[in-house]
């Protein structure tokens, strides 16, 4: 496999993993403060790299708004935080850590409608200029994929951009159709 150019095989343990970043369906979050669980990819981040990547996550005035701001208790697994302020400190983390290749599974799965709206927007400046594999069932985390790979029963049923697929009728095209009906296929900017 080849990463960047360099052959993984060849590239130390320690480097590769530093330049992944993930964002999974059900962020892990200690029983610390908000920094702490912040600074868990990052240990050497200052307070306004922190500040930046949360302003970046749509997280930084929830953070503003809590008893002891970045010095609050999350609680264990982040019971204090709703899941949609989860997801945006884990995403939050992801861009204090600043990884080359980002993998997001299942990012907006479980967020009500304006949570997800929120992580959309912060992950459109997020994935910039980063290569970035998503992992969705939703088609508006992919719609202005590249490349979208359909997966059906372990295999490639097919792949091309969001028009493409709309286009070939395909399994991704029924899904477009089941979720929103026959609203226009073209994708926002």
């Amino acid at each position: 496999m080849i990463v960047d150019g360099h052959d993984v095989r060849a590239i130390r343990q320690e480097s590769l993993r530093g330049a992944i970043g993930v964002v999974p369906q059900d962020p892990h979050l200690i029983h610390d403060t908000v920094a702490a669980n912040l600074r868990y990819a990052a240990p050497e981040a200052g307070d306004t790299q922190m500040i930046e990547a949360c302003r970046a996550a749509r997280l930084h005035d929830v953070i503003a708004g809590l008893p002891d701001g970045y010095d609050t208790i999350v609680g264990e697994r982040g019971y204090r935080l709703s899941g949609g302020e989860k997801q945006r400190l884990a995403l939050a983390r992801l861009l204090l850590k600043d990884p080359r290749i980002v993998i997001l599974d299942e990012a907006t799965s479980h967020l009500d409608a304006e949570n997800e709206a929120l992580i959309q927007e912060a992950l459109t400046e997020a994935l910039a200029g980063r290569t970035s594999i998503v992992i969705a069932h939703r088609l508006s985390t992919v719609r202005a994929a590249d490349e979208i790979v359909v997966i059906e029963d372990g295999r490639v049923a097919e792949r091309g951009t969001h028009l493409d697929l709309v286009d070939a009728g395909g399994p991704y095209a029924d899904l477009h159709r089941t979720l929103v009906g026959d609203e226009p296929t073209d994708v926002p900017t």
